[in-house]
């Protein structure tokens, strides 16, 4: 969806149109499907709850500085308030490969200044920067209060785009396709 929607998974009979879900009950999962956009799994540190998020930049970036992170942690607290959160972060379009233009930046930029120094300006393109999805994730986690993250750490191992034998993307292979990231409590 692109958006900051969250759902309780335990609740649901179909398949909802959101891009995170949670969930307490043993057995239910939580599965967000993924292309070149950066899946975020959850859990609290009691292992009693865990959740799912597809971050695009719209996602990551939502409405006045509120986001998918924000929203999803939103609804976790509402879980379990005291709870500590872990996060990990999954294979994405990478920094070296998710050319943006001026408006992504800006959009981010406008909501937290500090963004700006995950946007590298592309010398050949004028106008056109590199995206580090997953720069911009953890400083959102952080901002947050999740401040144990694992995984992609914006190297090339995590790109999907660079890396062909490992992961599909859309943005190179140009069909379409997906990914999924799974979490469920046994």
């Amino acid at each position: 969806m692109h958006g900051t929607r969250v759902v309780d998974a335990d609740a649901v009979t179909d398949t909802p149109a959101a891009d995170a879900s949670v969930a307490s009950n043993p057995g239910t999962v939580c599965a967000i499907m993924i292309a070149d956009c950066l899946p975020i799994l959850f859990a609290d540190r009691e292992g009693n709850h865990v959740a799912a998020a597809h971050a695009g930049w719209r996602g990551l970036c939502g409405e006045q500085g509120i986001g998918v992170i924000e929203s999803l942690l939103q609804a976790l607290r509402a879980r379990h308030p005291s709870a500590s959160w872990l996060a990990w972060l999954g294979p994405c379009i990478g920094p070296q490969a998710f050319e943006v233009g001026p408006e992504v930046r800006q959009a981010f930029v406008q909501a937290h200044a500090h963004s700006a120094r995950h946007f590298t300006a592309i010398a050949e393109r004028s106008g056109k920067w590199w995206c580090d999805l997953p720069g911009l994730a953890r400083e959102r986690l952080a901002a947050c209060g999740v401040g144990q993250v694992w995984g992609n750490d914006g190297s090339s191992a995590w790109c999907t785009h660079s890396r062909p034998e490992v992961y599909f993307s859309h943005r190179r292979d140009k069909v379409s396709g997906r990914q999924a990231a799974v979490i469920f409590l046994e």
